[in-house]
């Protein structure tokens, strides 16, 4: 680990909006576990201002890592010292950010309706709001607005239900909980609009819907969400102070009672990975849990996310298979196979600890073992060529895909009661 005190000084902290010219995310590959020992110890100089995409966990994993400008040099020659192989992903990313925003000032940012919302553009929180009035105004019969709690910063937790009936058993999507991940809020957006557009068409659909209500939350982090629009688009946490640091915010997705505080969630609070004071001590968490209790009757529930182009099933916290691996791992075949037919876009699948890497506190965990048997997470496009800064022009694509294999998830679970 040569060089890395002399990293550390070097770091020098950026206010106000933040800027990422020169930004550079690097995908390294380590060879062995010295070096993966390496670059874990590179990951926790918080204060160099890293921002490891991906995870260094396995030879056969790369990681990738944004690096701001200011020790951009200083990390390529450590990276070098110490024989770690590494190529440039993203040259620049504040030029991917500005191209970003220069599409999004070409959307549609109040259309009278839903058809006349711009889908392949990425929109504020207050647009996709919007969105969700529109969408409920024009199908009343189908869909109503529940608002299940309230963000740290005071914003409604918005769910979108689909009904034909009451008492139904339900299947919950959820997008956007960690908010720098645009593409999942974007084709959450097109979900909504896609069910109320094929309930009545699509025999596959309606017959879901004739028996089981839907519940859409686009916006699962609307703090992270609104932050990442006005002063930090990497961000990725919620946005509730943390006592005594000035580092703000916990990993929604290591804040469930599901071998919480196990290995793969930080105590530090200014890690990403922060898993917060204890369980369930972030709103947007807690009001998700609290839903699905008192629901007591969801069959399916699918948390989605970007990057990596992964459908995972439980679980994170613990290397023990769940009972129902057998049959989950076999619809998760059949999910990524249908998901291929369109674009032929290749996901890798398994359980989240031997496909991705060990994560304590995790959504599914916790929904699995509350008896939801069809608990599954996407990692959404790409594979890294741009990461969370997918450019507007895939959301489509990738929500038409990740539909077909939402299909046969919400499909099966019609088919396998239990």
């Amino acid at each position: 680990m040569k060089g890395l005190l002399v990293l550390t000084a070097l770091f020098v902290a950026v206010f106000g909006r933040e800027n990422f010219v020169g930004h550079q995310v690097l995908r390294i590959q380590p060879t062995n576990e010295e070096q993966i020992s390496v670059l874990r110890s590179l990951a926790e100089k918080h204060d160099l201002g890293l921002d490891f995409w991906t995870e260094p966990v396995s030879v056969t994993k790369p990681v990738d890592v944004r690096i701001p400008f200011k020790v951009l040099q200083p990390i390529k020659i450590f990276l070098l010292e110490n024989d770690i192989q590494y190529s440039i992903m993203i040259q620049d990313l504040q030029d991917l950010l500005d191209e970003e925003e220069r599409v999004m000032k070409t959307r549609s940012a109040q259309p009278r309706n839903t058809d006349g919302y711009d889908y392949a553009n990425y929109h504020t929180l207050n647009e996709i709001n919007s969105f969700i009035d529109m969408l409920v105004a024009e199908n009343p019969n189908l869909v109503s607005k529940i608002v299940i709690g309230q963000s740290y910063e005071g914003r409604p937790l918005n769910v979108l239900k689909f009904s034909t009936g009451a008492n139904r058993p339900g299947i919950w999507i959820d997008t956007g909980i960690h908010s720098r991940e645009w593409v999942t809020q974007a084709s959450g957006t097109w979900f909504a609009k896609k069910i109320v557009t094929d309930y009545g068409r699509d025999p596959a659909l309606t017959a879901i819907l004739n028996k089981m209500d839907i519940f859409l939350e686009i916006v699962t982090n609307p703090d992270g969400y609104a932050y990442t629009h006005t002063s930090n688009r990497m961000w990725r946490k919620t946005r509730k102070p943390n006592s005594g640091y000035s580092c703000v915010g916990v990993d929604p997705n290591r804040n469930w009672d599901a071998g919480f505080g196990g290995a793969g969630a930080s105590g530090y609070p200014c890690s990403e990975t922060y898993r917060g004071p204890y369980a369930n001590s972030e709103s947007e968490v807690k009001s998700i849990v609290d839903f699905v209790k008192s629901h007591g009757n969801l069959k399916a529930f699918v948390s989605i996310h970007s990057y990596s182009q992964m459908l995972l099933y439980p679980y994170g916290y613990t290397s023990t298979p769940c009972k129902d691996q057998s049959e989950l791992h076999a619809l998760a075949k059949k999910a990524i196979t249908d998901l291929a037919s369109l674009y032929g876009t290749q996901y890798t699948y398994g359980s989240i600890i031997n496909t991705i890497y060990q994560a304590s506190g995790g959504t599914i965990d916790w929904t699995y073992n509350q008896g939801i048997k069809y608990s599954y997470t996407f990692e959404l496009r790409d594979t890294g060529r741009y990461g969370f800064a997918l450019p507007a022009n895939q959301i489509i694509p990738t929500a038409q895909e990740t539909w077909l294999a939402l299909m046969a998830i919400m499909q099966h679970t019609y088919n396998n009661p239990y």
